[in-house]
């Protein structure tokens, strides 16, 4: 959601938390997956009142699996394990820097057309044991399609190497909290710090790290929110 503070705003707080705001007084906020069923913005004014507005959120039918002769997850290898936290943090330092960027107040385009193969919030039930539910829309298209913002942004992780699950992963901010990451990539065309526009080329599908067949996994957060590229994006062009 995109917003304006009221006249006067010198902090403006969403279920008690921070949130930035522009020169304008325009801010974002979202929400993720599981969030509950309300939330509540209050704006702290210069003559000491304060403005509140709740926010209703309205649950989804998310896809649901249910595979009752099937385990969770096998054992993961030794060289998983060893690579993993360090992944992680990567991971983790890009989405926390901040970045001055302004492509959180466009409207967002697809980075690539094509058949949507995998919806966001998807999740399988294990003998009755949740697995991780997909944080991410896929778009099956052939390794080597050109994949392009979906707004303007600075780029924070171009990975050196493929990830043990990402492969080649790139994640763009977009400002005020918001970034992309791309997953999957057969390569990266830009590089750590550089500014991107709205469409312009960073990378191609693949089939890197742990992927079935060649697609683009788009992922989208807000802060620590993981939130739906296609509601955001919204339908896929013709």
């Amino acid at each position: 959601m995109l917003g304006t503070a009221p006249v006067g705003t010198v902090e403006l707080l969403k279920d008690g938390e921070p949130i930035a705001l522009a020169p304008d007084r325009r801010f974002l906020v979202a929400f993720d997956r599981d969030a509950g069923p309300s939330s509540l913005l209050t704006a702290r004014l210069s003559d000491g009142r304060t403005a509140t507005h709740s926010i209703a959120v309205a649950p989804r039918a998310w896809r649901i699996e249910r595979l009752n002769r099937v385990a969770k997850y096998p054992v993961p290898s030794a060289d998983f394990q060893r690579r993993r936290p360090a992944e992680l943090a990567q991971i983790e330092a890009a989405r926390s820097r901040k970045a001055a960027a302004d492509g959180w107040q466009q409207r967002l385009i697809w980075p690539v057309t094509g058949r949507i193969s995998g919806l966001f919030g998807a999740q399988r039930i294990y003998r009755g044991e949740p697995g991780s539910y997909h944080s991410g829309v896929d778009i099956a298209r052939p390794t080597g399609t050109p994949v392009v913002a979906p707004a303007d942004g600075v780029v924070v992780l171009a990975a050196d190497n493929p990830f043990t699950l990402e492969g080649n992963l790139l994640i763009i901010d977009h400002g005020m909290g918001l970034n992309s990451a791309f997953l999957h990539l057969s390569r990266i065309d830009v590089a750590p710090g550089t500014r991107v526009k709205q469409g312009q080329p960073v990378g191609a599908i693949g089939a890197t790290g742990r992927a079935s067949g060649p697609h683009l996994h788009w992922a989208m957060k807000w802060k620590d929110a993981r939130i739906d590229p296609l509601l955001i994006a919204g339908p896929m062009p013709d």
